[in-house]
């Protein structure tokens, strides 16, 4: 199931202006667009929370890793 074709989208965009009125669609697209650039950021700050995790994960196993060689001696 791929991209609609151009007829398939002129019926889908007639549809929501039947449904919603040419004066809500802006609102609509506003709400949409804020919405998924809220997402996005979301996203992106789990990605670099995991990286931050990612990297105090390793800087604690080179530290055990030291403590042990120390230890040795």
């Amino acid at each position: 199931m791929g991209m609609p074709s151009g007829m398939q989208l002129l019926v889908i965009v007639l549809i929501v202006l039947i449904l919603f009125g040419g004066k809500k669609i802006p609102e609509l697209a506003k709400g949409l667009g804020s919405s998924i650039k809220n997402f996005k950021k979301a996203v992106k700050e789990d990605e670099e929370e995991v990286a931050t995790a990612s990297k105090i994960e390793d800087n604690e196993k080179k530290a055990d890793s030291k403590v042990s060689e120390t230890k040795k001696v």
